[in-house]
């Protein structure tokens, strides 16, 4: 085994006929158990005499083969012997100067995975070898070092405490001297000075993500790196040295390592540094906050203000990306008492000549919305795909310009775009500028929730905006403003239109937009109409043209992967049900239809991206989460639809037939992300028709393959559907010995894995309640392998949790209520009896849900109508006490019921006011009570309520994993309102009755003995009882 033969086989890797290289990969295949042999390759990728490609493909084998076998604590077919490991530590860092470009990117990968795995245990003298290459004259050392240091940074950048120890003695170390190379370099204007500025102030910036060192704090250390960035940021590039086009600038290495600079301020600053955003009651950073709020922001705040002055000029150009981190910098100024006081005489021209220009419809969005119109919408409406655009965050710092410092800002705010679009309106029709006007009603639709906040004193005059300014652009001349009086009127679905008939003409108006040849345009329409579903007037306006809006839904939802499209298509078919119902199998079939292309296109993209746990994916990631995105839209709108009908069983049949694909493909080829929307589907199917159809059980065989691969992760979203098996399927579950032994299996792996905990063995748990209660007389055998499973749990000690404990317990109980004779015999035989009884009255305070009470009383009920002898002798001693609980269970149920029935009230009760009071409170109110306080900091609730959350998870997380069986209030297992059981049908209270009245009569020897010491208020309450049943038969109440 020589380098040459290796190196040979490296080249015939890619050779053209594709025999040659499949036989030359599986000649490296039979290599790499050799000892030598990744040395070997790790040789040939570094060696710069040898051919690009072949060390490139070289390069790509040697990253994949340590992503694979390096974690010692994952098997491999393969392992890399010791001997290898070490001679590839000690040439990796080498191997990296002399790579080149292309090799180095797959290099420092296969480096990240080294030091993930091996740092600082496993490669003790990494430190030292970093601070001779950081320390080099050589500058090619030099930047290995910052790439080597930068993968190590990498590695430890989100871990925390003491997991973090060996980064912060690196940091210590290292920080100065990389910031001595950075002043070194800061003169000089190469490519390559940039490249390395910006390889260190990417360390500078994963260093500080978590956490700010002290040694980071000191003024040794923040003034020459803060001076470095600032240096940076005023470091002039000229127009010149830029490339004509505009992407190319985007890319332009000087402006990259500016970009960084912005990112290590603004971290700084936003994080550690503002006052404002250190939550009150944390006192690590309060102090350097304190201090750096008042002598470094100020700095910071007039050179972003110098180069926005510049930009407004014209006499520099500025990349997308610092002018959206400018933005966000500035938005932390407004909060901060000292930088908003700096910042406030230049709010007038940042509205209007920074925030405003970047708001307008642009050059370059012209340009997509006509190259790539469906590109265009995806950035305008999704989100999250604009988070990090420039015209996001400008809009982010005028809304909290306007929110929190409303006194001073919004009515000035308000009046700019008034005048931008009087002007507009006055001008003649050759001289007015759209892209203006757009701009100003992008604005107006970003201060929406201000603008009709309650006590607004200008919400009022928004029905003659809309009139004047809105209404004409729905058949303006330029697609763009007609998609904007579309966007604006969802964004002000809140407003109450004083004018019927004004209402009525902005109907009119959507609607004949979702008829517009401008994609655009059609995707805001249908937007714009949701949230007008809210007036009565629009929705029986809407009823005549449900076919047409449902149908260019449909057709939207074909054209453009957009989730919010299925959002509106879910509420319409909500809202809409009965009169949809004529359309629901055509409607459900298009659906199905879109799905199944979408799931087709995601196959596509993945087989052409070369998706095999060899390659890496290489397709577009956004592009493949917003089709998942989409396909789960359209699945939720399938449940909805389902939903909906359930009053027609016949239709639901054909909803089952022609849903069938969609469930087949989706647990067949384990598309994980949607197996939420999917196991609601079948829950939805086999609930709304309250029957299993034969389509739904040729389902049951695909849910149980699907757990044995990897659907056990899902098994809280399992239960439901598999619930509705058991109850609503009941005849054939009890007559198929196949579908009980599936079941049973489910239920055996999750009571036994150790790859699930409490909550999925609660879903267990509950399965075989299900089973009990619903298969009375027919599963007997299950008895015995039930018990078995709870008492794994029951005796050990292991249930962590209350709630998982009072399950465990009901599986015996249920058992109990089920068959009380064949129950207590395996009790008996397992010496089980009196230890459970004793464990199961002292938890009984925990059973907190009427149906738990339920249970209790009935399965008591049940052992009281046993014949005294087949009672075992270990319970007959304590035979009066089932009594008195039953009477304590008694006394607890009104209470529960009172509960419950105020749960369901809130369920179905309506919180939109209570919501808007709070959220107005959160939003810090409407300004009106403002006074000397206008100046004062602005505390960031966001991190308020991060602490307070980091504060919850503290107080409940303690050394002992075990709950306190007294803490009663903290532990109590909350009601399920949604929940049906076969006990729903049972009045505790008649049933109670007719046990202790048959026993007064037919078994007097066992009413003597339970009866024989109850005190008269035991007495009173069980009269009580038998009095409240009596009326329940006489007057039949809502079922307890």
């Amino acid at each position: 085994m020589d380098l040459n033969t290796i190196y040979q086989l490296f080249v015939a890797t890619y050779h053209p006929d594709p025999h040659v290289h499949k036989q030359a990969e599986l000649n490296i295949r039979n290599f790499e158990a050799n000892n030598g042999f990744l040395p070997i390759v790790l040789q040939i990728l570094a060696s710069e005499e040898l051919e690009l490609g072949a060390r490139q493909a070289a390069a790509i084998y040697f990253k994949n083969r340590l992503n694979k076998a390096w974690d010692g604590q994952r098997e491999s077919a393969v392992p890399i012997n010791d001997d290898d490991r070490n001679m590839v530590k000690q040439t990796i860092l080498q191997a990296l100067v002399t790579a080149p470009n292309q090799v180095q990117v797959q290099l420092t990968s296969t480096l990240n995975t080294i030091l993930t795995n091996d740092f600082p245990d496993n490669w003790p003298n990494f430190v030292s070898e970093l601070e001779r290459l950081l320390t080099a004259s050589d500058v090619r050392l030099v930047y290995v070092g910052l790439l080597a240091l930068r993968e190590v940074v990498k590695v430890y950048q989100w871990k925390t405490g003491s997991r973090r120890e060996p980064v912060r003695q690196l940091i210590k170390v290292t920080f100065p001297a990389i910031q001595n190379i950075c002043s070194n370099l800061i003169s000089s204007d190469s490519m390559e000075a940039a490249e390395m500025l910006k390889l260190a102030l990417k360390i500078y910036h994963a260093g500080i993500q978590n956490e700010l060192l002290k040694c980071l704090q000191d003024p040794s250390s923040l003034v020459p790196w803060g001076t470095l960035f600032l240096q940076l940021i005023e470091k002039k590039i000229p127009f010149e040295a830029l490339p004509a086009d505009i992407d190319e600038r985007e890319r332009y290495p000087w402006w990259k390592t500016k970009k960084w600079a912005y990112h290590c301020l603004n971290k700084l600053f936003s994080k550690y540094g503002n006052p404002s955003n250190i939550p009150r009651s944390s006192s690590e950073y309060s102090a350097f906050a304190k201090s750096f709020g008042t002598n470094f922001a100020p700095n910071i705040l007039q050179a972003y203000l110098n180069q926005v002055e510049l930009w407004i000029k014209k006499e520099i150009w500025m990349p997308s990306k610092c002018l959206a981190l400018t933005s966000f910098f500035f938005c932390d100024c407004v909060k901060y008492k000292g930088t908003w006081q700096l910042l406030k005489p230049h709010v007038e021209t940042l509205v209007a000549h920074f925030i405003f220009p970047q708001l307008c419809f642009s050059d370059e969005d012209q340009e997509l919305w006509n190259d790539d119109p469906v590109e265009f919408v995806h950035k305008k409406v999704d989100p999250f795909e604009d988070f990090h655009s420039p015209q996001t965050n400008a809009m982010n710092f005028l809304i909290d310009l306007a929110r929190d410092r409303k006194k001073f800002t919004f009515m000035g705010i308000l009046n700019f775009v008034n005048g931008i679009l009087h002007k507009y309106l006055e001008a003649p029709e050759a001289q007015k500028n759209p892209k203006e006007k757009d701009g100003a009603l992008c604005m107006i639709g970003g201060l929406s929730y201000l603008v009709l906040q309650k006590n607004s004193a200008v919400a009022n005059m928004m029905e003659p905006f809309f009139v004047t300014h809105v209404f004409p652009e729905f058949k303006s001349a330029h697609p763009f403003l007609r998609s904007r009086a579309c966007d604006l009127t969802r964004h002000f679905g809140d407003l109450d239109f004083a004018n019927e008939q004004n209402l009525a003409t902005l109907y009119q108006c959507v609607i004949s937009c979702m008829r517009d040849k401008e994609l655009p345009v059609r995707v805001q329409s249908c937007l714009a109409l949701q949230p007008m579903i809210r007036h009565e007037s629009v929705r029986n306006a809407m009823a005549p043209n449900l076919p047409f809006i449902m149908q260019e839904l449909l057709n939207l939802t074909n054209e453009i992967d957009v989730d919010t499209l299925a959002n509106v298509m879910e509420e319409f078919v909500e809202v809409f049900a009965e009169q949809l119902t004529p359309f629901a199998v055509q409607l459900c079939t298009q659906l199905r239809d879109t799905f199944l292309r979408i799931m087709e296109e995601i196959n596509q993209s993945n087989t052409l991206n070369g998706i095999d746990e060899d390659e890496e994916f290489t397709g577009d990631v956004d592009e493949l989460s917003d089709k998942t995105m989409a396909a789960m839209g359209v699945l939720k709108t399938i449940g909805t639809l389902i939903l909906s009908l359930e009053s027609t069983p016949e239709v639901l049949q054909q909803l089952e037939n022609a849903l069938l694909p969609v469930i087949t493909y989706t647990l067949k080829n384990k598309i994980l992300d949607l197996y939420d929307e999917i196991f609601e589907i079948i829950d939805s199917c086999t609930f709304s028709a309250k029957r299993v159809t034969p389509t739904m059980w040729s389902v049951f065989e695909l849910i149980f393959a699907a757990f044995k691969d990897s659907g056990i992760d899902y098994m809280e979203e399992m239960l439901p559907p598999l619930d509705n098996y058991i109850s609503y399927g009941k005849e054939v579950f009890i007559s198929n010995d196949h579908v009980q032994s599936m079941m049973f299996e489910i239920i055996d792996t999750v009571m036994k894995s150790d790859r699930v905990g409490e909550t999925d063995r609660i879903c267990a748990c509950k399965l075989m309640e299900s089973v009990l209660l619903n298969c009375r007389d027919h599963v007997d055998r299950f008895v015995g392998y039930f018990l078995n499973l709870a008492f794994q749990y029951i005796f050990t000690g292991s249930m962590k949790t209350t709630e998982f404990r009072v399950h465990c317990i009901e599986v015996v109980v249920n058992c109990l209520y089920y068959n009380p004779a064949l129950t207590l015999r395996l009790l008996e035989e397992n010496n089980w009896t009196q230890g459970f009884f004793s464990l199961w009255f002292t938890t009984l305070p925990k059973f907190s849900r009427v149906h738990d009470k339920k249970l209790v009383i009935i399965a008591l009920c049940s052992l009281l109508e046993l014949p005294l002898e087949s009672i075992p002798v270990s319970l007959q001693s304590g035979w009066p006490q089932i009594l008195t609980c039953i009477v304590n269970v008694f006394q607890t149920l009104p209470k529960a019921m009172e509960n419950r029935e105020n749960m369901e009230k809130m369920y179905g009760g309506s919180y939109d006011d209570d919501f808007d009071d709070d959220y107005s409170a959160l939003e810090g109110g409407s300004g009106d009570d403002e006074e000397e306080g206008e100046d004062e900091d602005v505390h960031d609730q966001d991190n308020e309520y991060l602490e307070y959350l980091a504060n919850q998870a503290a107080s409940h997380s303690g050394d002992n994993e075990y709950d306190d069986l007294d803490n009663e209030e903290d532990d109590e297992i909350e009601e399920e309102i949604l929940f049906e059981s076969p006990l729903d049908e049972i009045d505790p209270y008649i049933r109670f009755e007719e046990v202790f009245r048959n026993l007064q009569q037919r078994n007097v020897q066992s009413y003597t003995l339970l009866t024989k010491d109850l005190n008269a208020e035991q007495q009173n309450l069980i009269m009580g009882v038998l009095s409240t049943a009596e009326q329940h038969r006489t007057q039949p109440t809502p079922q307890v």
